[in-house]
């Protein structure tokens, strides 16, 4: 934080910025649902903030700061910071002014601008408790959560009975993975305030992200007798019931929260949140249409694509026309979504034209599988808080009419199981590079067998998703096979721990970048004569070649769309677990049918 305040003129409605590039964002996922954090614009608060004014000494600005308050009630968002502005002309070292405006421009979804005035605020008021909460709850807003937890500190020490304050603290800290300081916050605030049903809420979304579901069931309960009209809670059992397999339970669930959703923003979440619990019940088509909750612009994760034409509906007719595809999500979802390329390709026609803007890695896989389309590479920007997401390579005479997020199509193409085709693959890899591999695999003995253990992203609940790498033991102990390491990322500890442990060198095949040269690993694992892994963006990639592939799955995957097996890829076999962290007798499952294989 800046310990000095800007310039009033600083604050202009053209100052935008022009984006900083950004990492690719995360899969939309429905977040656990929290307390409000708070509301700069609530009644108590703009109450509290007309109380400061009536007092301030300098009493030529007071009746300009209260006419921008009004403002702010009647939703005036320009208004209110024009006022502002008026003031900090007379007086740029006035805190309140700075807090009033810092109020204005998040009301108006300048949260950049915002911050810094927030900031300012915060240097020049003596008693900065509530600018503090106000600046992390919109820090925790745009991402930026260690900052968050600093100020959300701050308001703890000056307000430590407040349990609103302890709520929002704990939130941030979950989101940080410092579980244990989160518990530890709220056990405190739960012992002064038996009675609060957000507090024993938030609790329960602390444990789930843990992966504890049976405790967190247990919390919210709780919340649910202290508040039976508690949607939040409702929301957040529902999500939880679905880890236990309860289906209609979790939709009934869902359901009764999004009547009692506090705003389009959670409203928007918990929709997204019933796609996947449609998906997991099988229902595929109203899956899919519900999925479609990731592209509400009131979604808080929700990423805004740039393209100035009309976007595709499934109504929309597509022969001759032409279309440009967004890729999203993570990179096995990008790989895993194209399985009904082929069929948006016919329906598109001779005269149609198929344009993607794809993760770069993919481009080369893609070009070959797909000789006909234009294919280049998205780019993705934070914008004041928000995901942008471009195709730069598309040029205005391109030709393009419509253009589609890369899962909608599916809500035409693929509504139910029934609509997978049973073809074996449907991306091609480089076949003199297949050749290469087979040649320098040729040295190995046995069987050559693929493995991958993790993902790069392996924190809180989904660390429930992967297997520990010492439980593969039984499956690495299988004898006439040569494993072959196709883990991108770091990994040298679990292939130490193989030699040593175990007794095993795993095969780590030379000059390829595993994360990287991904039309390189497809290429590889076609070589090899089996893979064994968690659903990640190696084994999908394989998948979609038509390699052969054993998935270590989860109990609940919403990509087997309630199936036993993965509808996308119909080559391929998937080992079950019978609930969350209970890897034990699925990996000797898998060790099993590996040996019955060999024979």
């Amino acid at each position: 934080m800046s310990g000095q305040p800007q310039h009033a003129p600083a604050f202009e409605e053209s100052d935008l910025g022009a984006g900083d590039p950004a990492p690719a964002p995360q899969a939309a996922r429905p977040r656990p649902a929290d307390v409000d954090m708070g509301d700069s614009t609530s009644q108590e608060a703009l109450e509290r903030l007309n109380h400061a004014v009536t007092e301030l000494k300098a009493l030529s600005v007071a009746p300009l700061l209260h006419r921008a308050i009004t403002a702010i009630r009647q939703d005036d968002a320009k208004t209110a910071a024009s006022l502002a502005i008026q003031v900090l002309e007379q007086d740029e070292r006035n805190g309140l002014a700075w807090h009033v405006l810092a109020i204005a421009r998040e009301l108006a979804g300048d949260f950049r601008n915002s911050i810094q005035a927030y900031e300012a605020a915060l240097a020049l008021l003596p008693d900065h408790a509530e600018v503090a909460n106000d600046l992390g709850r919109l820090a925790f807003r745009m991402g930026q959560k260690p900052l968050a937890a600093q100020l959300f500190m701050q308001y703890r020490q000056a307000r430590p009975d407040c349990p609103h304050g302890a709520n929002n603290l704990a939130c941030v800290l979950r989101d940080l993975h410092q579980y244990p300081a989160a518990v530890e916050v709220l056990q405190r605030a739960i012992t002064a305030n038996l009675g609060d049903a957000a507090l024993w809420n938030t609790l329960g979304t602390v444990v789930s992200a843990q992966g504890d579901a049976a405790n967190a069931l247990i919390f919210f309960e709780e919340a649910l007798r202290l508040q039976p009209d508690f949607a939040k809670a409702r929301y957040n059992r529902g999500n939880t019931r679905l880890e236990f397999g309860q289906f209609e339970g979790a939709l009934a669930d869902c359901e009764a929260a999004m009547t009692g959703a506090s705003g389009p923003a959670e409203l928007a979440m918990m929709r997204l949140a019933q796609s996947t619990m449609l998906l997991c019940a099988g229902r595929v088509g109203e899956g899919w249409d519900a999925y479609e909750a990731r592209l509400d612009p009131m979604f808080a994760e929700v990423t805004h694509f740039m393209s100035e034409r009309p976007r595709w509906t499934p109504e929309t007719e597509l022969d001759g026309r032409s279309l440009l595809l967004f890729g999203e999500q993570g990179l096995g979802d990008e790989v895993m979504f194209a399985n009904y390329l082929p069929d948006l390709i016919e329906a598109l026609g001779p005269d149609g034209r198929l344009t993607l803007a794809l993760e770069p890695r993919l481009i080369p896989l893609f070009q070959r599988s797909f000789p006909k389309a234009t294919i280049g590479p998205h780019a993705t920007y934070k914008l004041d808080g928000h995901t942008m997401r471009a195709a730069h390579f598309v040029t205005d005479d391109s030709g393009v009419e419509l253009w589609a997020p890369l899962a909608s199509p599916l809500r035409r193409f693929r509504r139910s199981i029934a609509d997978f085709p049973e073809r074996g693959a449907y991306l091609k890899p480089d076949t003199t590079r297949v050749e290469h591999w087979r040649r320098e695999l040729a040295a190995l003995s046995g069987r050559k067998v693929g493995i991958l253990w993790k993902s790069l992203k392996l924190d809180g609940a989904r660390l429930r998703e992967f297997s520990p790498f010492e439980q593969w033991r039984p499956v690495l102990e299988t004898p006439g096979v040569s494993f072959v390491n196709l883990q991108y990322g770091e990994c040298a500890a679990e292939l130490a721990e193989a030699r040593e442990a175990m007794g095993l060198d795993i095969w780590n095949p030379p000059g390829i970048d595993l994360k990287n040269d991904l039309d390189d690993v497809a290429a590889l694992t076609c070589a090899l004569d089996l893979i064994i892994a968690p659903a990640n963006a190696t084994s999908n990639i394989g998948a979609a070649c038509g390699a052969p592939v054993w998935f270590i799955s989860t109990p609940i995957g919403w990509p087997r769309l309630g199936a036993a097996r993965y509808p996308w890829y119909p080559h391929a076999r998937v080992f079950i677990p019978e609930r969350f962290g209970q890897w034990d007798g699925v990996m000797r499952e898998a060790a099993e049918a590996l040996g019955r294989w060999l024979g």
